[in-house]
């Protein structure tokens, strides 16, 4: 017998919010599931800067727009949905926690393995920060370590290991606010490097040691994974909109047009077909430039930015000592890593391997996703799958802005409060 949920993420970032639905179908004789993409829509970000919102009417009129569309092409209301959180105000630790194993007779139970994360949980943090994530790397049992689940085993004392990863809570509120203007509730915070981690990472690449670079527009993340648990996480604000400022400066052309330069250098289709070093931008109806060298653009201007954003990743990992221990290389995710020169700049910079990581483990209306840009909206479909909350299936109706401010805002309010 198959059992059928529905889960939902929606990412809000520097450049595009986007809303995933899928359906996870749970076969109980095989014990596996299947993640099948129902409904996905992205909208221009609006309100929203280096992964933080600054604007929240625009932000909830950017979300309300990519919600509606992906809920149109699901067929569905969403009324919670798994948020992706971002920006630079994420911090990581590692934390120790220990506990006497209750039972009698010794046997771990799953009581004792919640209360020796709580233990680990309790690391004192401003009251301006909030955890998000307590991840178990190791568990220790009576000193023997690398168990990855104790429950059932034998034991007297019980250590763990975890990665704990916190953000600020004001940012958490803004994004909890935007979110639930819109009718949806907040079934949980993931990081963004966590969530495209789930999407992107094999396990073998998790087992030895790798590290996952998403570059989005306005910030990139990072998260080292060492023996398939996550052992540094963080946020550099920088981001691929930084590469598009570069060109319009360089080129003193407008945003969108230096955005359009960029995407034609990305595309390697046309820019094989190319050999010789002069870019011919007729196609682009540019009225100031018609042709431009390629190798002044990709030399002069896009790569400096690149070999920067890999610099500071390579700094992060020689000062948390963690440089050695990833022979897996780095895998780069994210929009920024269809920038044209990336893989070449990564391996330069951080004198590891490199490869470009595209969603896997989804089925269904996946065409349009296959692409590293979708990598945190797919991964946050695969965590809720694994980690996550049933959604109960109600039948799409159009969704409506409320007003928040003055006396009609007021009024809403206390009828929304009334409500049950």
């Amino acid at each position: 017998m198959n059992r059928t949920k529905i889960i939902s993420g929606i990412e809000l970032g520097s450049s595009k919010v986007t809303t995933l639905i899928a359906q996870v179908v749970k076969e109980e004789n095989l014990m596996e599931q299947s993640v099948n993409v129902m409904g996905v829509a992205t909208s221009p970000s609006k309100g929203i800067k280096k992964g933080q919102i600054v604007n929240i009417d625009e932000a909830v009129e950017a979300t309300i727009s990519s919600v509606e569309a992906a809920e149109r092409m699901a067929g569905y209301n969403l009324n919670s949905a798994f948020i992706s959180l971002g920006g630079a105000n994420i911090h990581s630790q590692n934390s120790h926690g220990v506990v006497a194993v209750s039972d009698q007779n010794g046997e771990i139970t799953e009581d004792d393995v919640d209360r020796v994360i709580d233990a680990a949980r309790a690391i004192s943090i401003p009251q301006s920060r909030e955890v998000i994530h307590v991840i178990p790397r190791e568990f220790i049992v009576d000193g023997e370590s690398g168990v990855k689940d104790p429950t059932g085993m034998s034991g007297v004392r019980l250590e763990v290991e975890t990665h704990i990863i916190t953000a600020s809570d004001a940012a958490m509120k803004n994004l909890r606010k935007a979110v639930k203007e819109v009718g949806i509730e907040v079934s949980e915070f993931v990081f963004t490097g966590l969530a495209s981690s789930e999407s992107v990472l094999t396990s073998t690449e998790k087992e030895l040691g790798c590290v996952l670079v998403d570059i989005g527009g306005g910030t990139t993340s990072l998260s080292v994974f060492v023996e398939g648990a996550p052992i540094y996480s963080s946020v550099i604000p920088i981001g691929a909109k930084n590469v598009t400022n570069d060109l319009a400066i360089g080129l003193r052309v407008s945003l969108e047009d230096a955005e359009k330069i960029k995407l034609l250098l990305s595309d390697e289709k046309k820019i094989k077909k190319e050999d010789e070093d002069e870019l011919d931008l007729v196609e682009l109806g540019l009225s100031d430039i018609k042709k431009i060298s390629k190798k002044t653009l990709v030399e002069g201007i896009i790569k400096p930015r690149l070999n920067e954003i890999f610099s500071i990743v390579k700094l992060e990992l020689d000062r948390e000592g963690l440089g050695n221990r990833v022979p897996s290389g780095v895998i780069i995710t994210g929009g920024g890593a269809q920038t044209i020169g990336v893989l070449e700049s990564a391996k330069r910079v951080t004198l590891l391997s490199a490869r470009i990581g595209k969603p896997q483990g989804l089925t269904g209306l996946i065409d349009d996703i296959l692409d590293p840009s979708y990598a945190t909206v797919s991964g946050l479909a695969l965590y809720g799958a694994r980690f996550g909350l049933t959604e109960p299936l109600t039948s799409f109706t159009k969704r409506i802005k409320l007003p928040t401010k003055g006396v009609l805002g007021k009024f809403f309010g206390i009828i929304k409060d009334l409500l049950p």
